[in-house]
């Protein structure tokens, strides 16, 4: 029965939860409490303002200042050295924002792209929440070279991707004592009540050489300075105007050639259009559409070793489906995810299927529901019937900061007959589930539950999976466990389940590998964490962690399969460099036989118990010249373990990053089991020639997938969010080496019309 195994764990920590809610809420900060301590009035420009980094326009003048930030990471309690001033206006078109970050004339930046790494560069960035309800956003940065980056945000954001595309303007300046930012987002891009005059409002500083983050509102340092729970009130002397026909057309042309030696097929041309297109239904709900769409610009997955019994999460890198991705992304708890949009147009080997289109429909229908629907359908490709993907995700807000979220998906084959006989389960797989997570206003108590079935043809038992669990995330002690349960016929369509399918072997009575196959097999889990942080105001360390983490598998009949304890010990220096070091105690009781190397005998089924230890180091990320090393030594099941990892990255400032990673691994196992010297090198070479053109080389060197790849892609933004790409990508064999086995060139031609 459902976490019949977890009752008393459940129990005990719901009442750990109730006991403490009355204490963390009477000492809550942020929220409504915030929005009368910290206020910003904006007025309509008497003037016009350009773009161009220069704040002596009139219409700078006399407007209020937002000043006086607050430290925020990697310490909250010490001085910020040097301070920020904020103005902002707005006339019918656009909302304009002006900052002053007082600085010396030397800073730290890392590149020019586009939705590059924000973090790691000095930037500043507007946060903005024009619903008021602390669950919905808009990120808006700029480093001081003028590089932007922009993203949605959710009150569950932890990390942003940058995935969100959209049209607005800055221009950075750079004086002895200060730099200047200057944006105008255009209301088209935002999604608002006009008749709302209260908005929730942020904005976030990068002060590097002192690697001091701030805000202006105070956000402990436990929490993201992007979090929407600490935001300030943005009171309009004058509502916002309201947006009229807002939608744009993204029409685009793709061609070039390819070559498959692998299946001796002469050299291939393309060439190939399709359209997408944003149209705003409402204020706050977005249509989205696409016809033929094509990913080829999207950048190569980075490869990783894989040192697991189990398949790997790949994030989903294509830019249609990143839009609103918590929507429907956002259920179930790692390894377990009933949706991963990278289960539509791409085969179980991450080949790509030709999309015809597809449709999404998603944001907000009021201030407490979110929606989202999307439908896509593809075309059949060898093997692979022609199938519609649907899925559609609801958020209803409860409380101050918590959720009710639903979800329904189905997957629709269509097969002949004969494809049915031989396969049945292929004809549908469909998907239903709802989820509750509760967060005190002040965000550190956090409590979920969710509950999902799927459904496949003559499956009619072991189909549910479900999950609880809680955890509180203060600034020195922070603690959470999760409990999940899955059934061994739940399956997952358009989700990605790592340890549900066991790869195993057919071995003879000698115990030779005969064939490969995968067995179901469901499971139920307890993961938890315990974090204690010492945070000195002095000294050359700016945090001490401990900590430990617990992994306890059993299989359906109860029995233990695996079993992990890691403890955990990290320094934070205060120049920005990490030290960290982990034992990890490992009990893995295998039930069917696996093999990590080449050898004609697999691992067999049995216990295995054995410890690791690992160490790092990362040094100081600002520095023209920084790097990472790791080591990972000791016990890998019946045999042994050595890994040596090394990132080494040199950045010519600001238009070049010249980045190495190398991995070795080394496994060791008795006789017959053989060895194996697992290599992964992986240069990458990015070269800015301006804020609107990148180029980056890729090289991936992987003997655990026998495959060499160099990938090369152009990008120039020769208009506000209309690019030319140009791609070059080929494939060799590691063993043996260099020979070819595919290469492509291919360009990409889009352009953004505003209707």
């Amino acid at each position: 029965m459902l976490f019949q195994k977890s009752a008393l764990v459940s129990c005990f920590l719901l009442l750990i939860f109730h006991g403490s809610v009355a204490q963390s809420d009477s000492t809550q900060i942020g929220g409504a409490a915030y929005q009368q301590k910290y206020q910003h009035v904006i007025r309509k420009t008497k003037g016009p303002i350009k773009i161009d980094g220069d704040l002596s326009d009139a219409a700078w003048q006399g407007l209020e200042i937002s000043k006086k930030f607050a430290p925020h990471w990697p310490q909250d309690n010490v001085p910020l050295k040097r301070d920020t001033e904020v103005r902002m206006t707005f006339d019918d078109k656009f909302l304009y924002l002006a900052a002053v970050c007082h600085d010396t004339n030397t800073h730290v930046i890392q590149s020019l792209k586009r939705d590059g790494d924000y973090w790691s560069s000095d930037a500043f960035a507007l946060i903005l929440d024009p619903i008021n309800e602390r669950t919905n956003g808009f990120f808006f940065g700029v480093s001081v070279a003028n590089a932007q980056f922009e993203d949605l945000l959710t009150f569950q954001t932890e990390d942003m991707s940058g995935s969100w595309d959209n049209r607005w303007y800055s221009e950075t300046k750079v004086y002895e004592k200060y730099w200047t930012v200057e944006m105008a987002i255009p209301f088209k891009t935002l999604r608002y009540d006009p008749s709302k005059t209260v908005w929730g409002v942020n904005f976030e500083r990068n002060d590097l050489k002192n690697n001091q983050y701030s805000t202006w509102t105070f956000i402990p340092v436990n929490f993201n300075g992007y979090d929407l729970g600490y935001t300030a009130a943005l009171h309009w002397e004058t509502p916002p105007p309201p947006v009229k026909g807002n939608a744009a057309l993204i029409p685009y042309i793709t061609g070039g050639a390819s070559h498959d030696h692998l299946a001796g097929n002469p050299t291939n041309g393309t060439f190939n259009g399709g359209l997408d297109a944003k149209i705003s239904v409402t204020p706050s709900l977005n249509l989205d559409l696409t016809v033929n769409p094509d990913f080829s610009q999207v950048e190569v997955d980075r490869q990783v070793t894989n040192l697991t019994r189990f398949s790997i999460f790949f994030p989903e890198r294509r830019t249609f489906f990143l839009e609103n991705a918590d929507l429907f992304g956002s259920y179930g708890i790692p390894p377990f995810r009933p949706f991963f949009s990278r289960a539509i147009g791409l085969d179980r080997n991450a080949q790509p299927l030709p999309i015809l289109g597809g449709a999404r429909l998603s944001g907000n229908l009021d201030k407490n529901w979110r929606v989202g629907l999307m439908t896509m359908q593809t075309a059949a490709k060898g093997e692979d019937p022609a199938q519609n993907f649907t899925a559609f995700s609801f958020n209803r807000k409860l409380l101050k900061r918590s959720l009710v979220k639903g979800y329904a998906l189905n997957r629709q084959g269509f097969m002949s007959e004969q494809e049915l006989r031989s396969n049945p389960l292929g004809e549908y797989g469909r998907n239903q589930g709802v989820e509750f997570n509760y967060s005190n206003m002040k965000g550190d108590w956090n409590v979920w539950t969710g509950y999902h079935l799927s459904q496949k043809p003559t499956v009619t038992k072991d189909n549910k999976a479900g999950q609880l669990g809680m955890g509180y995330f203060g600034r020195n002690f922070s603690f959470f466990a999760d409990y999940f349960e899955m059934g061994t016929n739940y399956y997952a369509d358009m989700g990605f389940v790592n340890r549900l399918e066991n790869a195993t072997f057919r071995i003879d009575r000698f115990g030779k590998i005969q064939s490969d196959t995968t067995v179901r097999l469901g499971f139920k889990q307890i993961y938890s964490e315990t974090e204690f942080n010492i945070r000195p105001k002095k000294g050359k360390v700016n945090t001490y962690s401990f900590g430990a983490e617990n992994f306890i598998v059993w299989n359906p009949n109860g029995s233990l399969n695996e079993y992990t304890l890691g403890l955990t010990y990290n320094m934070q220096f205060q120049n920005a460099s990490f030290l960290r070091f982990r034992f990890d105690h490992n009990d893995v009781r295998a039930l069917f036989p696996f093999s990590f190397t080449d050898s004609e005998f697999a691992l067999p089924s049995a216990r295995y118990v054995f410890n690791q230890v690992n160490a790092s180091y990362d040094s100081d990320y600002r520095k023209k010249f920084y790097f990472s090393v790791a080591t990972r030594m000791g016990g890998f099941y019946n045999g042994t373990l050595r890994q040596y990892a090394l990132d080494m990255t040199y950045r010519t400032q600001p238009w070049g990053n010249f980045a190495l990673n190398f991995e070795y691994n080394d496994i060791e196992l008795p006789a017959p089991y053989g060895n194996n010297l697992i290599l992964l090198v992986s240069p990458r070479i990015e070269i800015n020639f301006s804020t609107r053109m990148f180029w980056t080389t890729f090289l991936q060197f992987n003997t655990q997938r026998n495959n060499f790849n160099i990938n090369s892609r152009l990008q120039w933004r020769y208009k506000p969010m209309s690019d030319f790409f140009l791609v070059y990508s080929d494939n060799y064999f590691t063993d043996p080496l260099f020979q070819n086995k595919n290469r492509a060139i291919v360009f990409k031609l889009n352009y953004w019309l505003t209707l």
